[in-house]
């Protein structure tokens, strides 16, 4: 299945994970709700989005794109489980101000539209945007350091996994 994709490991057995979105750049920690704050989910980190929209970070298969439009989860070809999920608790919102591009078993290639969003509308209705970018399958991996600036652009180096 993943054959054909780009091998994205470098000879030191490092990995990097780009930006999904653009925007400023914060640790877990900093998020306001536990699932993430305490990396319940995985490891990485979120970005307050300066964009209504959600590229691919990385070659791989769109393996859930949740129903309702607020989280996507992409993996790759040397098996990293990328979750990235717009907004805190916008589950509730069921789909409303969210519009996927992508379904669930899409191929996708770093840099293709995977959903926009109103993000000015999702706050009125209460919500936090803020969007955490998580590495689910963290255990699979020594180390995962947040390697961006404090602001970042949509595929410019977020993270690094080393194996």
């Amino acid at each position: 299945m993943f054959s054909k994709l780009k091998r994205m490991f470098n000879s030191e057995n490092n990995l990097e994970i780009p930006a999904p979105i653009a925007g400023k750049v914060c640790p877990l920690s900093a998020v306001n709700d536990p699932t993430f704050s305490q990396e319940i989910l995985g490891k990485g980190c979120a970005i307050v989005p300066s964009v209504n929209k959600v590229v691919s970070p990385v070659d791989g298969i769109i393996s859930m794109m949740f129903e309702t439009g607020h989280a996507v989860s992409i993996e790759t070809a040397d098996g990293v489980e990328i979750l990235v999920h717009v907004g805190l608790d916008t589950v509730m919102l069921k789909g409303q101000h969210f519009t996927p591009h992508c379904t669930t078993g899409d191929k996708v290639k770093a840099g293709d539209l995977l959903l926009t969003f109103d993000a000015d509308a999702i706050r009125a209705a209460g919500y936090e945007m803020i969007v955490p970018v998580l590495i689910c399958n963290a255990e699979d991996f020594s180390e995962i350091s947040m390697t961006a600036p404090e602001q970042v652009q949509a595929l410019e180096p977020l993270l690094t996994l080393k194996k």
